[in-house]
């Protein structure tokens, strides 16, 4: 009998204390007249932050994983500011789903961000064709590469630029936003060896065979020119005036390959004179009819 009175005031007592409790994570805090949050509300807003701090850090190591260490810190810088975000999003929703009202929040948090958005639209497509760059790692320091007619050698890549250096020794500062919008050709992403050509038109009647020997002679004599793959003549077109053919060569150097071209038009219209091969100038005949 006294087993039972105590197994009975045992689980009285334990009523009591769930019951303390649950009085306790219940207790509510107001914030203003529309805003009020117990504390069990709480405690469940730092259950969602703690989840989604280790999501992100997740997140953080499958995105890094491919980036090379110099270009981690710049990643970093963005997907610190986009954390904050993440956090203040999770944040209102959690405190929108434990009941909280947080209607003006939301309101103010859009009509602020719409407003942010278009007022700072450039910046934040070139901030994310940054980060897309770091990702997939389809531009590299070091990298010759042609955007809208422009050619450079890529120096640095910044969050929202990237700095080139052309031909001329000019600074050449591209947004970012350029690559998502605009072809980029990456001369150098398959290595350093690109294939360059020189187009030359000999009048008719020329030995043709002559030709090809001296077009390749030019090249081959070249310092700057790789013999393998060896260059090349293709015959490519009969027009109004000559006879054309393309030069097809080599270089280890493409960023300077103005230099190497015009070295070998030179040697062309040395080997060209030296064997009586014309280069034709465009003519046309002209019939003058003369009314009586």
């Amino acid at each position: 009998m006294i087993q039972d009175l105590k197994k009975i005031e045992d689980k009285v007592t334990e009523s009591n204390a769930w019951e303390k409790t649950m009085d306790f994570l219940n207790r509510h805090i107001d914030f203003g007249d529309k805003i009020s949050i117990s504390i069990l509300d709480i405690l469940i807003v730092i259950t969602a932050i703690a989840i989604t701090t280790l999501v992100l850090k997740v997140l953080l190591k499958v995105l890094t994983r491919n980036i090379p260490e110099a270009d981690k810190g710049k990643f970093n810088v963005v997907y610190g500011y986009f954390r904050w975000l993440i956090y203040l999003i999770i944040l209102l929703v959690t405190l929108h789903s434990v009941g909280v009202n947080v209607t003006a929040v939301f309101a103010a948090s859009a009509a602020l961000l719409i407003g942010v958005g278009l007022a700072l639209q450039t910046l934040f497509q070139d901030i994310i064709s940054g980060v897309f760059i770091l990702i997939d790692q389809s531009v590299h320091v070091g990298d010759i590469i042609e955007i809208e007619g422009k050619v450079g050698r890529v120096e640095e890549i910044k969050l929202r630029t990237t700095r080139a250096v052309t031909i001329d020794n000019k600074v050449l500062v591209i947004p970012n936003h350029l690559y998502l919008t605009n072809s980029l050709y990456n001369w150098t992403q398959n290595g350093t060896l690109t294939r360059e050509s020189v187009s030359v038109g000999v009048a008719y009647g020329s030995d043709v065979q002559l030709v090809k020997k001296l077009l390749l002679q030019a090249a081959s004599t070249h310092p700057d020119v790789i013999s393998v793959p060896e260059p090349a003549v293709l015959f490519t077109d009969f027009g109004d005036s000559s006879l054309n053919f393309r030069l097809v060569f080599t270089l280890n150097d493409s960023f300077k390959a103005t230099f190497p071209k015009s070295d070998i038009r030179f040697e062309i219209d040395k080997l060209f004179r030296e064997n009586n091969i014309t280069i034709p100038f465009p003519q046309r005949d002209i019939h003058i009819i003369k009314n009586k």
